[in-house]
């Protein structure tokens, strides 16, 4: 873990060079795994297929070792000290961790499951619309995890909403195909949802239509914004919105449509436009499910699948998915 990993607030907890970060570790399987087909591409099948034994090697060390019952533990300090556990009485639990179990891949789908029940139960707060990054936040917890712990309790990373990690929540239960929670989740994080009505605009105190950073967590502040525009949040924020929730994702040529929605939703139109070539998209969802494409068409023609080959020639073109399941 170093001085830290994403969360460069712990940077003590690896500062000797022994501590190690859970999150690293599904973060480090995703990285090899999208780096093996590249390196393939280019000719060079032997590290290929190194980063390829070496992400099933991680996963299993990863298994082996962090799983802590309910939850992934976040770390180890560099005397062996867990962090992250729920033997801690300070940051029992942490959302990236959890997170990155889904989004990596790597986790089995039982334990997959039970990560995010839990981090739903323990980091979610539909009351206040906050999503913690961890619970509880520092205080006195000893060893010290670094500067993090100079923060206030429920400010910042130390236990506030840090939107970033936030927004891996959400995109986590879309991967695991619960349109309902990514869908309210994506709610809790929408900046016009914190400042709709003169009562929520005088708490939150900061702008509705930008992301902020991070959000606090602790009376008497608890729902105020903090830094706004800086943060690169707003990116996974639009890419949550467009790739995970409403599935719109381009792969080369070809334009592919998977959607994970609420069940309540009938259904939505998008336009997409390739230069000078625009699809209308109309998704429908008469059998009312998260996931699942039953059917596509293009301009009335059936595709195999969902993904829709992009003509190029620059007309307009008419793309009809049905949701449902066989």
């Amino acid at each position: 873990m170093g001085t830290g990993d994403w969360n460069d607030g712990m940077n003590l907890v690896g500062a000797a060079g022994k501590g190690e970060s859970v999150w690293l570790g599904f973060f480090l399987i995703t990285v090899l795994k999208r780096f093996a087909p590249i390196a393939r591409a280019r000719s060079d099948a032997a590290f290929a297929e190194l980063c390829e034994s070496e992400a099933v090697n991680l996963r299993e060390r990863v298994e082996a070792s962090a799983w802590d019952g309910d939850w992934y533990q976040r770390a180890w300090f560099d005397d062996g000290t867990r962090l992250g556990s729920a033997a801690n009485v300070e940051c029992r639990i942490d959302s990236i961790a959890q997170s990155w179990s889904v989004l990596s891949g790597a986790a089995p789908a039982e334990r997959a499951r039970t990560a995010m029940e839990s981090l739903h139960r323990h980091l979610v707060h539909a009351d206040t619309r906050i999503v913690q990054l961890l619970a509880p936040p520092f205080d006195t917890s000893k060893p010290s995890p670094g500067y993090i712990q100079g923060y206030v309790p429920g400010v910042r990373e130390n236990g506030g909403q840090y939107t970033h990690a936030a927004t891996w929540v959400a995109w986590a239960f879309a991967q695991l195909g619960d349109g309902n929670r990514a869908v309210e989740l994506f709610d809790l994080l929408n900046p016009i949802n914190h400042s709709d009505n003169v009562e929520k605009a005088e708490k939150y105190r900061v702008e509705p239509y930008v992301i902020s950073a991070d959000v606090y967590s602790v009376a008497p502040h608890i729902g105020r914004g903090g830094w706004t525009w800086y943060t690169g949040s707003a990116g996974w924020m639009y890419r949550l919105g467009i790739e995970a929730i409403l599935g719109l994702k381009r792969h080369g040529d070809a334009l592919e449509i998977d959607p994970c929605i609420p069940k309540e939703w009938d259904e939505y139109e998008m336009t997409y436009r390739d230069t000078e070539t625009q699809y209308h998209i109309r998704v429908s969802n008469p059998q009312h499910v998260n996931r699942g494409v039953l059917r596509t068409t293009l301009d009335g023609n059936l595709v195999a699948g969902n993904c829709i080959p992009l003509a190029k020639d620059g007309g307009p073109h008419e793309v009809v998915i049905e949701m449902g399941t066989a």
